[in-house]
């Protein structure tokens, strides 16, 4: 039976996964309703279940849930179509290799599986599904029925991640007509960085239990599709990790936000504080080396008030409306961004939040200003986790421009200077946790999640009245909204 198209821009609807305690819920707003009409779909799953992830096939509308110990699939309508069991199994965080592969001496208990990533790979009909247990290993299945494809386990490539939270890996496809695809993974490696690359890129074979699933893009002796985080980062910051928030591919550059952990001096004391730096890392597609590497702090402040704490992210395009505002093409890509205000809590931020717009365009030109001046000799390479911030910059004889890709010099690259984003909307009490952004009839419309379980509609960013609906009810936790898909507010 043929599946019916999704329709993008005519449906009032959204979906939100409302971590409440031990249950999770899913609602989506079935049909364009007047403010005091509107009622929800909704889907829960067990009680000791929650969800991690969320996906929707752009083709059909059909919803692929990850969550602990199972994935679904549902239809537009949150019915259920299929499940596939993930977990639990005996496991120990400590078994590296993992016990699958040979005989583990640590103490074995029942362990859920969390799911960590999950992507849909429209080129080969599979979902790519990785979980907690194993170290970190993937299965493949079959979008149409959730069918096992491969689960490989046997290489030590094939271990993504051994952090066992929820949100700690990211990953971002990219497509080829005639070659196999690749996949860039990003993951926080929670004091292992000699198990696990904290970014890296990845075959993407067609068959899915091909030996080679997985493996390095390249790797020899001295050079691999990786970044590793140097051991002696973590003699100055023992708890150092990269923390990804979110990916994306855009032009010739896959993208990555990022909190990090740095070591600064307040004005006028001598001592130095741990504080929290958002980031934003660029990756060429084609670099096979990471030569490309190159990081840059962002933020926001509005009114005096540093917003530092990178809390979610969204990339779309301007549209025609809010194009001639800012001064860009309609067609240009938006960063729309949710900050938490100060720079000194990660996991329990201040409510205080701001919504954000970057210009991406401006984004690379401060990239490609810094890898000028360092390819003229000027500067370091200013990096928070290599131990020696002070490698000076070599300069060589070269024109960068819009698309350069890095040498084998002056790599990993950091620029100094911060990129600030444009304010918004700010939020003092129900701190904005989740973004999302399209473009309808020229308008771009923005939508964030908050703590509280509030979906709200940015005002002036659409021809829609401002909007705030209660999607779930309030509570200690924070609400985790992974995914919005909404429409255009076409009844207006």
């Amino acid at each position: 039976m043929k599946a019916m198209p999704w329709n993008w821009t005519c449906l009032l609807s959204h979906l939100l996964m409302v971590g409440m305690g031990s249950s999770t819920l899913l609602t989506r707003q079935p049909a364009p309703l007047s403010q005091k009409q509107r009622s929800f779909v909704t889907f829960r799953g067990e009680p000791a279940e929650g969800f991690n992830h969320l996906v929707v096939d752009e083709r059909t509308g059909h919803i692929y849930l990850g969550a602990v110990n199972r994935i679904y699939k549902l239809s537009s309508d949150l019915k259920v179509l299929v499940t596939h069991e993930t977990g639990p199994d005996e496991d120990n965080p400590k078994c590296y290799p993992p016990r699958i592969v040979q005989t583990c001496n640590e103490p074995l208990t029942t362990t859920n599986n969390v799911n960590k990533m999950l992507l849909i790979d429209y080129k080969e009909n599979r979902l790519i599904a990785c979980g907690s247990l194993y170290q970190g290993i993937c299965k493949l299945l079959r979008l149409e029925d959730l069918f096992k494809l491969g689960e490989p386990y046997h290489k030590k490539e094939h271990y993504l991640s051994g952090v066992n939270e929820s949100g700690s890996v990211f990953g971002v496809i990219v497509s080829y007509s005639n070659l196999d695809d690749k996949l860039f993974i990003a993951t926080a490696v929670d004091g292992k960085p000699e198990y696990f690359p904290t970014i890296s890129s990845r075959k993407l074979t067609k068959n899915s239990e091909a030996d080679g699933m997985f493996a390095y893009v390249f790797h020899d002796e001295f050079v691999a599709s990786m970044i590793k985080i140097p051991s002696d980062t973590f003699t100055i910051i023992p708890d150092f990790d990269i923390y990804y928030v979110y990916g994306f591919s855009s032009g010739n550059f896959v993208y990555f936000l990022t909190l990090q952990p740095e070591m600064v001096s307040p004005p006028g004391s001598t001592t130095k504080e741990q504080v929290y730096t958002s980031k934003l890392v660029r990756l060429c597609k084609e670099d096979t080396a990471f030569n490309s590497y190159v990081e840059v702090p962002i933020g926001c402040e509005r009114s005096g008030v540093e917003y530092r704490l990178l809390q979610a992210a969204y990339l779309s395009k301007a549209g025609a409306v809010l194009g001639r505002t800012l001064g860009v093409h309609p067609d240009d890509d938006l960063l729309f961004t949710v900050f938490s205000k100060g720079q000194k809590r990660k996991m329990k931020s201040l409510d205080e939040s701001a919504l954000c717009i970057f210009i991406l365009k401006q984004i690379n030109d401060r990239i490609k200003e810094r890898l000028q001046s360092c390819y003229r000799g000027e500067g370091t390479l200013d990096l928070a986790w290599l131990k020696v911030k002070d490698i000076p910059c070599s300069s060589a004889l070269l024109t960068i421009d819009d698309n350069f890709c890095g040498l084998d010099m002056n790599a990993p690259l950091g620029v100094s200077d911060m990129v600030r984003g444009i304010p918004v909307f700010t939020e003092d009490r129900d701190r904005m946790t989740s973004v999302i952004a399209y473009v309808y009839k020229n308008h771009s419309l923005a939508f964030v999640g908050t703590k509280s379980g509030k979906l709200k509609k940015m005002p002036g960013t659409s021809l829609c009245p401002t909007l705030e609906l209660q999607t779930g009810p309030r509570s200690h936790r924070a609400t985790v909204t992974l995914e919005l898909l909404f429409s255009s507010c076409s009844s207006n």
